[in-house]
């Protein structure tokens, strides 16, 4: 029998991404796997069921579910959907198990083989599987345009009758991919861009689209791509230089964020106290806790001199593309594990190990293992 491959509705409120988009519904189907959709499930992203071709679509989300050999998802599976899964199917998606270690235990109990799509290794062979990147550079073009939004000031340089406006100034805390696609869009919107990471490395990155790098002489690479957790000394002098340059911007974006971690503490009170009246900051590290002390998670206020914004599930904002880019993450995943119609996950593959979350009733991966377990599992 082929494959069997199941698409629900996103029960999270606010969430509008679908996990499979036509064109990649379509992909699947020429590889021979039987897709099944829930009838509106891609409505939120603006995909109608006559968008899908050649999808089975059915009422009965819970005999989809049944029936299913996998379950794609964009947020973790609910425990009801995780209850009605047959014992064996295989669940992708952001699984957070930080967040939600009884869904974790669930999938483990009820014999669930899960890959979690932010644990996906980045290495480059992946690259046209990384999920997180794909959904970041969504996060960092809609923070640009949050901020302009907000902005009482022009970003471009405009000069009229009445005279030249001068462009605004626009600081970008982290250069990953958000942080990168947000100078990149503050300087399509004509804005002067400064960019700032404590890696050393990303210089060159901020400087080719055009910004200026935030140098506070330190160099703090980590594993994985992402930074080192600074030091004291470290912190303060990072502190130092960066007062100067958020007091003279008129809008700030962070996005420095770990998965799976709090996100680190950049920006002070005093600092926001010390802005520009009428000044911005987005916060794109507000689901974990914020990059700004005053952040309020899903929240918009002012706070002394600035306009403070921690904006929940950004790259639902955009669903179309959102999803579509996802999409193509499941499949550059998926399908090199489907041969003549059947799915053979190979464990001696580095991007499969390095991504499962639960597999033959045990937790795979090591951190959430003892997190729930124990050091003795």
């Amino acid at each position: 029998m082929p494959i069997r491959v199941a698409v629900v509705r996103e029960t999270l409120p606010g969430e509008q991404r679908v996990a499979l988009d036509p064109a990649v519904a379509k992909k699947f189907r020429e590889l021979g796997c039987d897709v099944g959709l829930v009838k509106g499930a891609g409505a939120g992203a603006h995909y109608v069921d006559d968008d899908y071709l050649d999808v089975n679509f059915v009422d009965d989300k819970n005999q989809l579910l049944a029936e299913a050999d996998v379950l794609f998802k964009v947020q973790p599976p609910a425990r009801e959907e995780i209850e009605q899964l047959k014992e064996g199917a295989a669940v992708l998606g952001f699984m957070m198990p930080h967040k939600h270690p009884e869904l974790v235990t669930a999938m483990r109990d009820r014999n669930i083989t899960s890959f979690a799509m932010e644990l996906i290794p980045r290495i480059s062979r992946a690259q046209s599987m990384d999920a997180l990147s794909s959904q970041a550079a969504v996060a960092g073009y809609k923070a640009a345009l949050m901020a302009a939004d907000r902005s009482g000031r022009f970003f471009p340089m405009l000069t009229t009758a009445a005279g030249t406006i001068r462009p605004a100034k626009v600081l970008v805390i982290g250069a990953g991919v958000a942080g990168l696609q947000a100078i990149a869009t503050a300087k399509r919107l004509g804005a002067l861009v400064e960019g700032y990471d404590v890696r050393a490395a990303t210089k060159e990155q901020v400087e080719s689209l055009g910004a200026k790098f935030v140098d506070v002489g330190l160099k703090a690479e980590g594993e994985g791509g992402y930074a080192r957790e600074l030091t004291e000394d470290e912190k303060r002098q990072q502190l130092e230089i960066l007062a100067k340059h958020v007091m003279q911007a008129d809008a700030l974006i962070t996005t420095a964020n770990i998965p799976g971690r709090p996100a680190p503490k950049i920006i002070t009170q005093q600092m926001v106290e010390n802005m520009k009246v009428g000044s911005v900051i987005v916060d794109l590290a507000a689901e974990g806790g914020g990059n700004c002390e005053v952040t309020k998670p899903g929240e918009e206020y002012v706070f002394g001199p600035a306009t403070v914004y921690g904006p929940i599930n950004v790259p639902s904002m955009l669903p179309v593309h959102a999803s579509e880019m996802y999409a193509k993450n499941l499949f550059n995943f998926l399908s090199p594990m489907i041969e003549e119609g059947e799915l053979k996950l190979d464990w001696e593959d580095e991007v499969l190990t390095g991504s499962a979350l639960t597999h033959a009733g045990e937790i795979k991966h090591q951190p959430t293992r003892t997190a729930i377990e124990g050091d003795a599992a």
